[in-house]
């Protein structure tokens, strides 16, 4: 959302962010340019250009955002695991991951696309999705008793993560057309996901 200043309307920068992020929702990424962002935003065409030098700078930001705030999320539900234990983490974590993908389905789009935006080239970018890995990996080792491994790490990404693409993308998104039937599909699929990974622990040798 933009932000806006203390006793006054949002600034420029912020006004550019929000423009941007609605162009974003409405017609993806091709339909995002500076012009457009001016003109919809209500100033002039180089007014975008005193805080961001291209598209793709402004990209960076929303993916800069987009990072932080699942990363955000992503704490608070490996902050439960000493309320429910490994059940309820996982719980968490996957409505943590799932809700922000329904949530900003276009942002988050974009987010692990490098050759949309390249977060490499935009350290606090990368800075907010080396946050996320962590909160994952941070999850695995709250699961596994402290083990890690790439393996693991991405067993459990490729599971929200995947189902988040089936639903935006995919054909269960045409299977469940309402966000409330969507939710539930969601968490129905990620407790069973939960129970295997918790039940195969308690069978480890």
């Amino acid at each position: 959302m933009a932000t806006a200043s203390p006793g006054g309307p949002p600034t420029l920068r912020a006004r550019v962010l929000e423009t941007s992020r609605e162009l974003l929702a409405s017609g993806g990424l091709a339909a995002l340019s500076m012009r457009e962002v001016a003109r919809r935003a209500g100033v002039t065409h180089q007014a975008p250009y005193h805080h961001f030098p291209d598209k793709e700078s402004i990209v960076a930001e929303l993916v800069t955002e987009g990072f932080e705030v699942l990363s955000r999320r992503m704490a608070l539900a490996n902050d439960a695991a000493a309320e429910g234990g490994k059940p309820e983490v996982l719980r968490r974590a996957a409505e943590a991951y799932l809700g922000f993908a329904l949530e900003h389905p276009a942002v988050f789009r974009v987010m692990f696309r490098p050759e949309l935006c390249d977060a490499a080239r935009f350290p606090r970018a990368l800075a907010a999705a080396e946050g996320a890995r962590a909160e994952c990996e941070r999850l695995v080792r709250i699961v596994h008793d402290g083990r890690f491994s790439q393996a693991l790490a991405s067993m459990h990404w490729a599971h929200v993560h995947g189902l988040a693409c089936l639903v935006l993308d995919g054909p269960l998104g045409a299977e469940l057309p309402t966000e409330e039937a969507r939710r539930a599909h969601l968490m129905e699929a990620s407790a069973h996901f939960a129970a295997l990974v918790v039940g195969g622990l308690g069978h480890q040798t």
